[in-house]
């Protein structure tokens, strides 16, 4: 169901975000279309548990995989997660990030409109580390050239009709058995705003909930997808921190991958979803789940605060770099609080030409610092933000490659990633795919899934 007038004018600028005509609003705080008062207590768990889960026992990725000894720990088990409400709700698409050690495009923009954004080329200061961090994966060679802006895989459909689309979706769940592609057809092919409208249409039309009766004809993976796919996206980044801080256990990089690479104005979005939706605190979530340095990064972050002044301070650049390596490389021990007051405050463009100063100053890049002086969840949450400015697609690649490297496939963060960087940056997310693994996202995901699953991640991505 759209909502004129959103986003808010100075929505955060991102290239390329939001698609052009997917603008929806963003309903004021207690608004939001679904039940008050959920989760219930000691709802089910939601999905249902995956054979895939987060791969390699006791270690995450599979071993030589990302990031170097002390990046992300064994992936605790997932705990019980809200349930899908199946009402209509509210929402347009979540903006993201980049992720680590790759070489930055020479001029990123992070202005309103679609910017060129270049193929990663060289490194800051000139420098080429031989690999990731981690030391797993050769940088890529001379990458061809990449396509301006940013660009989604699914695009809003033409001459789109909500009850056309909801009849033949309730066509394809009645009798026996169920019409799974003409479900993937319908689904791949509308942006969320247009699911969105779908789900309102079904409701009115056949006084049913779209949601319990996909729920109810799918199961596994391709149900978890499918479900992904209609929740509002905002309300799907909220749900994802519930879920990866519900029960016994904490899923991390769950937190880091989307506190460290959203907008302040869709964090800002998400907190209020997050106590509308599940009547929590997500701030005092975070506290009572998470601990120490690393505790106190994603707090700065849950404030969406960050500086989105895009001019780059050029002297500040420096005082910023001299101040990291003195709190760092320069002295014994590190003062941790003197990186998380830089990296959560700067623009990316500033944080962009403190690590060119930086590596200039100290003749090493920032990345390779950070995985010397910190170690674990903090320095994993740390280098996602520099990756910010560096490269954002890259880093959804990497998420992307490591969820189905090695034996298993973590499903839950290959679902969350296609889906929510979809109508965003999904095409230079596979450019950079194929550039740094010699391999199409698309080749992967069809080895690693199957069945109707396997239909829809493939229609999503696009060949």
């Amino acid at each position: 169901m759209s909502y004129p007038g959103y986003p808010p004018t100075g929505y955060p600028p991102f290239p390329g975000y939001p698609p052009a005509g997917q603008e929806s609003s963003f309903p004021s705080p207690g608004q939001y279309p679904y039940p008050s008062g959920f989760p219930p207590m000691g709802g089910g768990a939601y999905p249902p548990a995956t054979s895939g889960g987060y791969p390699g026992a006791g270690g995450y990725p599979a071993p030589g995989g990302y990031p170097a000894p002390g990046g992300y720990p064994g992936a605790p088990q997932p705990g019980g997660a809200p349930a899908y409400p199946g009402s209509q709700g509210f929402g347009a698409p979540p903006g993201g990030a980049g992720f680590s050690g790759y070489p930055q495009p020479p001029s990123q923009s992070y202005g309103g409109g679609p910017a060129q954004v270049p193929v990663p080329g060289g490194f800051p200061g000139g420098q080429m580390p031989s690999q990731y961090s981690g030391g797993q994966v050769p940088y890529p060679s001379q990458p061809s050239a990449m396509t301006q802006g940013t660009q989604g895989t699914v695009q809003p459909a033409a001459n789109f009709d909500a009850l056309r689309d909801a009849e033949i979706l309730r066509k394809a769940m009645k009798g026996f058995g169920t019409d799974e592609q003409a479900i993937v057809d319908v689904v791949s092919n509308r942006s969320n705003d247009q699911r969105q409208q779908i789900k309102a249409a079904f409701k009115t039309m056949y006084g049913k909930d779209l949601i319990k009766d996909l729920k109810s004809e799918l199961s596994g993976n391709m149900e978890e997808l499918i479900l992904a796919l209609f929740m509002p996206s905002t309300y799907y980044d909220a749900w994802s921190l519930r879920k990866a801080m519900q029960g016994a256990g904490t899923q991390e990089c769950v937190l880091i991958e989307i506190l460290c690479t959203r907008t302040n104005q869709e964090i800002r979005e998400i907190v209020r979803c997050y106590q509308s939706e599940f009547g929590r605190d997500l701030e005092k979530d975070i506290r009572s789940d998470t601990s120490g340095h690393f505790e106190r990064l994603l707090v700065s972050m849950c404030q969406g605060n960050r500086d989105e002044n895009q001019s780059v301070n050029h002297q500040m650049a420096q005082e910023d770099a001299q101040r990291l390596y003195q709190a760092g490389e320069g002295r014994l021990g590190t003062d941790e609080s003197c990186f998380n007051m830089v990296l959560a405050t700067r623009s990316f463009p500033q944080l962009k030409a403190m690590m060119e100063a930086y590596s200039r100053m100290a003749n090493r890049d920032l990345l390779s610092s950070v995985s010397r002086e910190f170690s674990g969840y903090v320095e994993s949450g740390l280098k996602a933000i520099l990756q910010c400015a560096l490269n954002r697609p890259a880093f959804f690649a990497e998420r992307l490659y490591y969820s189905m490297k090695g034996a298993g496939t973590d499903d839950s963060t290959l679902v969350r990633i296609v889906v929510t960087r979809s109508e965003i940056d999904l095409v230079q997310i596979k450019q950079m795919f194929t550039q740094m693994y010699q391999k199409t996202l698309s080749t992967m995901i069809a080895s690693d899934t199957s069945g109707d699953y396997r239909k829809l991640l493939l229609a999503i991505v696009g060949q």
